[in-house]
């Protein structure tokens, strides 16, 4: 049976998108074929990196790509849009033949201050990322 195919978007494809990424193949890869996009792609934003290793989860060698690389290529079974810029501007060719969903998190990558205070952000938001995948993953084993 073929994986279904799952793609993350936001607008730089550079937090959110890559946690719920990486946190789906973590906990139901063998189930998913995933994926991420952005928008706008900016790189992988450094936090990002380090609040993943903290839960054991190495992402170095993601990459942050941009919706026009599937396009035309590939349709998906989910799109999931993580912020509402991506929500609102997500081509439909996507997921023509699935569905969209739209799970709004914090970008964590707009927080000013400290170096802690950014950090408790990125840990905040992958948090709730990885419970919100967690939770749908089970969703959907129930059914």
């Amino acid at each position: 049976m073929a994986k279904q195919r799952v793609l993350f978007m936001c607008t730089g494809n550079s937090a959110r998108s890559q946690m719920g990424e990486a946190f789906l193949r973590h906990y139901a890869g063998e189930r998913f074929e995933v994926h991420s996009a952005g928008l706008e792609p900016k790189g992988i934003n450094p936090y990002t990196i380090r609040v993943m290793d903290e839960v054991g989860i190495d992402i170095r060698n993601h990459t942050s790509d941009s919706v026009r690389k599937y396009m035309g290529f590939m349709h998906f079974t989910y799109a999931i849009t993580v912020c509402s810029h991506a929500d609102q501007n997500c081509p439909h060719a996507l997921w023509s033949r699935g569905m969209k969903l739209h799970w709004p998190f914090d970008d964590p990558a707009a927080v000013e201050g400290s170096d802690e205070e950014k950090l408790a952000k990125f840990r905040e938001v992958r948090d709730q990322i990885a419970a919100k995948i967690q939770s749908w993953v089970a969703e959907l084993e129930a059914v």
